[in-house]
C-alpha cells in the first residue's frame, strides 16, 4: 500500500512550488492594496478577487484553456510570438492552479495587513518612503499571516484537480498530478495504488496543518 508512483508527487511537487510562489508574488501586493483603500473600494476588489472561489474550477480551467490556447489573440501571442506554450504542461497546470489558490492567499495575507497598528504604520510613514516602510516595517510584522497564506494556497494548488485536469490534461509521467492519478486509479479499479496515493497525500496534508498550527500559535503569542 505504501509503495506509491513517484511521478504524480514529482509533478504535484513542481506545480504546488510554482503555484505558491505565483500566489506570493502576484498575491502580497494585491493583499497590500486593497488593505489600505476605504471599505467600499475594498469590498467591491474583495469581491473580484473572491470570484475563481465561486466558479467551479473546471469553468476556471475552460476560461485558462481558451486564453493560453490558439483560440485567443492571447494565446496565439504567447505560442507563436514569444514561444511560450502554457496548455499542456506542468507551468500550465502550476498556472491553473495558483488561480485556484490565490483568493485564499490574498485573503489570508489582508487579514494579517489589516491587523497591523495602525498608529505604527503612521510613524513608519515620516520615518520611510512607502516602499522601505513596506519591506521593513509590514513584512517582518506580518510573516506569520504571510507564511499562513503561503502554506494554505499551496495545500489549495496541491490538492487542486479541475482546472489543472482542462488546461495541462492528464499524462502520465508528464502533466499527471496526484489527485488526477488518483481518479485514474478509481477509474481503473486500481485501489491500492489509490490507496497508496491518497495515504501518502493524507500524510502531505497532516504536516501542512501542523506547520500551520505552529505558525499560528507563534502569531497569537506576538
Amino acid at each position: 500500500m505504501l509503495d506509491a508512483p513517484l511521478d504524480p508527487f514529482r509533478v504535484s511537487l513542481l506545480v504546488t512550488l510554482f503555484g505558491a510562489a505565483f500566489c506570493v508574488v502576484v498575491g502580497t501586493p494585491v493583499a497590500w492594496y486593497i488593505s489600505q483603500r476605504s471599505r467600499a473600494v475594498n469590498s467591491i476588489i474583495s469581491s473580484l478577487v473572491l470570484l475563481p472561489l465561486v466558479l467551479p474550477p473546471t469553468a476556471l480551467g475552460y476560461y485558462l484553456l481558451y486564453g493560453l490556447g490558439r483560440q485567443s489573440e492571447l494565446g496565439r501571442f504567447l505560442i507563436d510570438d514569444l514561444g511560450i506554450r502554457l496548455v499542456f504542461t506542468v507551468p500550465g497546470a502550476a498556472l491553473a492552479a495558483a488561480l485556484t489558490a490565490l483568493p485564499l492567499y490574498i485573503r489570508t495575507a489582508q487579514a494579517g495587513f489589516e491587523a497591523l497598528d495602525e498608529d505604527l504604520l503612521l510613524v513608519a510613514t515620516t520615518m520611510a518612503t512607502p516602499v522601505k516602510r513596506f519591506f521593513r516595517v509590514v513584512l517582518p510584522l506580518c510573516w506569520p499571516s504571510l507564511a499562513a497564506a503561503t502554506l494554505i494556497a499551496a495545500a489549495r494548488a496541491f490538492g487542486e484537480f479541475g482546472a489543472t485536469v482542462i488546461v495541462a490534461a492528464n499524462i502520465p509521467g508528464e502533466t499527471q498530478t496526484v489527485p488526477a492519478a488518483i481518479y485514474d486509479a478509481i477509474q481503473a479499479g486500481d485501489r491500492g495504488r489509490a490507496d497508496a496515493l491518497a495515504l501518502w497525500s493524507l500524510g502531505a496534508g497532516l504536516l501542512v496543518m501542523a506547520v500551520l498550527a505552529y505558525v499560528f500559535q507563534r502569531q497569537y503569542r506576538r
